[in-house]
């Protein structure tokens, strides 16, 4: 389904109610290695041990490449549902759709345009800018195409008007060159139904490795239902991001959100470790997938992992807290997070939702 003018669009918080969380199975590339690698293993181990979790509290769907079908069932078995597709790449937060409501409560679906996290020299798209198109006529919800280079790891928003961005991701030369933050605002609004725009100056340190998004948000930062953001820490000083992660604070302490409040904090510190492999981890409890009834929470055989899931199970008191050693995940360059993407179920509002206009035929 082609999209429709004039949709007044926002997008749910993450908490809201759930139809369905939408995944994609590995396949051989440059980031997980080649066909019968081990790294390729670990990482389809990695995946189908999230996806497999989440169907016990809601159905699942994983996008598959055609030629990795019977892995896939063999891996997954009968708990998800299939759906061949061209793949690139694994990650359908950054490359699905963003799921939204119209005014009448039915589901809606912005396509971002997906250019390889800025057109990165290891990264492949020709297939996966189809998938968000492929998705959401699979859904049947009305799709808005966005001008925008976007993924959907690169912003998260509150449910009350604000969305939380990031200056080296929007506004990458790789991404949406020439665009004023006015421009980017205008079109994230319009398609999310927020009002107010939140810039963090940066993201964590390995995020500008080879491998990274260029600071994507979802994993230093987000919200909570009670209005709360969750702030990655970094408390070891021989880790880099310990003076990133008190920069970020320190801009957080002085913003504003939709309605002119100050934001209230939870810090919430990194895993001890700070090295895998001779290099600094960039490990976090932010990265988190909050789904129906649960709340699926990265670990890392950490000592931190249980304060972690201690600070979430307060954040999320009417869900279960689930860690799930997510190393396998970290390691190419993401998070569980990173790798769902909520299909919100529709809603009946008992009265008309205040939205801005929506332009989808830009």
């Amino acid at each position: 389904m082609t999209s429709s003018p004039h949709l007044d669009l926002r997008m749910p918080p993450e908490w809201a109610p759930h139809e369905r969380t939408w995944m994609a199975f590995p396949c051989a590339n440059a980031t997980f290695g080649a066909p019968g690698s081990a790294t390729l293993d670990a990482a389809r181990a990695a995946w189908v041990r999230v996806a497999k979790l989440i169907a016990e509290h809601e159905p699942v769907t994983v996008v598959v490449a055609p030629m990795d079908l019977t892995v896939a069932q063999e891996l997954l078995g009968d708990t998800v549902t299939l759906r061949p597709l061209p793949l690139d790449d694994a990650w359908m937060r950054d490359i699905g759709p963003t799921f939204v409501h119209r005014s009448d409560g039915e589901l809606a679906a912005v396509d971002w345009v997906f250019n390889g996290w800025g057109a990165q020299s290891w990264a492949s798209w020709n297939k996966d800018e189809h998938i968000a198109a492929a998705v959401t006529a699979a859904t049947g919800a009305v799709r808005v195409t966005s001008r925008l280079i976007n993924e959907g790891g690169a912003f998260h928003v509150d449910g009350r008007g604000t969305v939380l961005l990031t200056e080296t991701v929007q506004r990458d030369l790789g991404r949406n060159p020439g665009m004023s933050h006015a421009q980017i605002e205008a079109e994230l609004h319009s398609a999310l139904g927020t009002t107010h725009a939140v810039w963090f100056p940066r993201g964590l340190t390995r995020d500008y490795a080879e491998f990274g998004t260029r600071g994507h948000v979802d994993m230093f930062a987000a919200f909570t239902p009670s209005g709360s953001i969750l702030l990655h820490r970094q408390d070891n000083p021989a880790h880099p991001d310990h003076a990133v992660t008190r920069e970020l604070r320190g801009f957080l302490e002085t913003a504003r959100d939709a309605a002119g409040e100050p934001f209230d904090i939870i810090d919430v510190p990194a895993p001890a470790t700070i090295l895998a492999d001779g290099e600094h981890v960039d490990w976090t409890y932010i990265n988190h997938y909050v789904a129906n009834g649960v709340v699926l929470l990265c670990a890392y055989d950490d000592p931190a992992d249980e304060e972690a899931a201690a600070i979430l199970a307060k954040a999320y008191p009417d869900r279960r807290i689930e860690l799930l050693d997510a190393r396998d995940i970290l390691r190419f360059g993401g998070g569980i997070h990173c790798i769902t993407q909520q299909q919100p179920a529709a809603v009946n509002p008992a009265a008309p939702l205040d939205l801005l206009p929506g332009d989808p035929d830009r």
